[in-house]
């Protein structure tokens, strides 16, 4: 039996929040929420989406839990990576076929390298809103409200596109759709097979010093793989699939809302526009509304903590979201910069530790690291990244706890976003291809890199 069939039919053994409906936020503060002008036309757009077939399944999202539990204990490695904001424009199949590619032979790079299968979350099909620092943009003697991507308004600094739209929740409902659509094509499709590792390579990077010592990795694996075979006689079917799942920031409470759904046959509820929904580190308050979203849904979720969070705030925020201590339900993201992980990293780790809790812990070395250099350019420097990441894995030795993921902005495209990596990107280049509206990510070169480094730092002493 499949894992998404042993999660169907999975006998419920989660205590269920009684005072709790998928509408119980409204009664909480909601920070980073758009004011939208006409709340007709809003109750109309949540209404429609209210009406549309969900984008997964609740079976799906069963499965997945079990497979971050076995990522908690040790025994799979979560690496959850895609772009920092979608955008609509960006919704065609070259773009979504490059991002996965980057994302599988990242994976290759990990099941070689740690000799554990690895579970793949793609940060996309619905990461359409973002957090922002303020409400409001100014540009000379005009103020508009902020861009907060895709799902609420557009980029373009006129009145009309910084407009709050509640169409753009239907139209966030479908463009996740179609790509979810063709991810899922792909992969059913034999695009992920291990066989056939060559499609994933990307056109564009046939020039970068990653890819001798990739495709030498790729040979072995084929390699093996036809050994294998040949003492069985036959093919392995179980390298010709994978399972992949999508995951975004719920930020917009009335959308997650309006996708929040009872199944036939399983108790409670679904936030069924994703498989694995993660609570922001701005929107994190304990009695905020989105804690108050979060704990009464089945998903799977994630939790981003930054180094102001205390080990006080910590420990209640997972008695309120997984009371139960449920495997597999709760991850929590530490994205604390490279200065002050091994300050604010430590305290934390001992507090859940001497709890007897076990979540999954992933580390996001990308936010932490973010600056604008001085031709005005927001980047993140590789080997701050590079530096989180491997002290990530030192300060889990010393606490004796276990890192189990990492978590990527990350793209297939020909960047320039972020500074050093392979190809020694400096200040002047990253005006080349600059093409992120909101943060820098990693070019493949870099994000092939880092997965090099993951296997190399794990597989000598990390945790």
């Amino acid at each position: 039996m499949n894992q998404l069939a042993q999660a169907h039919m999975s006998p419920q053994t989660t205590r269920l929040a009684s005072d709790w409906e998928p509408a119980s936020w409204q009664t909480r503060p909601s920070l980073q929420q758009p004011t939208y002008d006409d709340p007709l036309e809003l109750a109309q757009a949540l209404h429609k989406l209210g009406q549309l077939p969900p984008l997964v399944t609740s079976w799906e999202i069963l499965a997945l839990k079990k497979l971050l539990g076995e990522a908690a204990a040790g025994r799979r490695f979560l690496l959850q990576g895609g772009d920092c904001a979608e955008s609509f424009d960006d919704c065609t199949s070259p773009l979504i076929s490059n991002r996965l590619k980057v994302m599988l032979q990242m994976s290759l790079v990990l099941v070689h390298g740690l000799q554990l299968p690895v579970v793949r979350v793609g940060r996309f099909a619905g990461q359409y809103a973002k957090p922002r620092s303020a409400d409001t943009e100014t540009r000379g003697s005009e103020t508009l409200p902020c861009y907060r991507g895709d799902l609420v308004n557009d980029s373009a600094f006129t009145a009309q596109a910084r407009r709050a739209d509640p169409q753009r929740l239907v139209r966030g409902h479908a463009h996740s759709a179609m790509t979810m659509n063709f991810v899922r094509g792909l992969i059913d499709g034999g695009f992920a097979d291990l066989h056939h590792p060559e499609y994933w390579d990307l056109a564009w990077v046939d020039h970068s010093p990653l890819q001798n010592e990739y495709r030498a990795m790729v040979e072995s694996i084929g390699q093996s793989l036809r050994f294998m075979e040949t003492l069985a006689g036959n093919s392995i079917d179980s390298y010709q699939r994978i399972d992949f799942y999508t995951s975004h920031e719920a930020l917009l409470l009335h959308y997650e809302q309006a996708l929040t759904r009872q199944v036939p046959r399983q108790q409670g509820w679904f936030n069924l526009s994703t498989h694995f929904p993660w609570i922001g580190m701005r929107t994190a308050a304990l009695d905020g509304a989105h804690v108050e979203y979060f704990r009464g849904i089945r998903n799977p979720i994630a939790i981003k903590l930054g180094p102001s969070v205390t080990p006080d705030q910590l420990l209640r925020l997972c008695d309120v979201l997984d009371p139960e201590r449920e495997p597999g339900r709760l991850t929590l993201i530490h994205r604390m910069g490279v200065a002050k992980i091994d300050v604010a990293l430590p305290a934390l780790l001992a507090a859940i530790k001497a709890e007897g809790r076990s979540p999954l812990w992933v580390c996001d070395p990308m936010h932490g690291n973010t600056e604008a250099v001085a031709n005005g350019y927001k980047t993140r420097r590789f080997k701050n990244i590079r530096a989180e990441l491997e002290t990530a894995f030192d300060v889990h030795a010393a606490a004796g706890t276990h890192l189990g993921g990492v978590h990527l902005e990350l793209t297939g495209e020909n960047v320039t976003e972020c500074l050093g990596g392979a190809r020694g990107l400096t200040e002047d280049d990253l005006a080349l291809a600059y093409k992120s509206q909101v943060d820098p990510r990693l070019n493949y070169e870099q994000s092939l890199e880092l997965a090099m480094l993951i296997v190399r730092k794990r597989g000598h002493g990390g945790a």
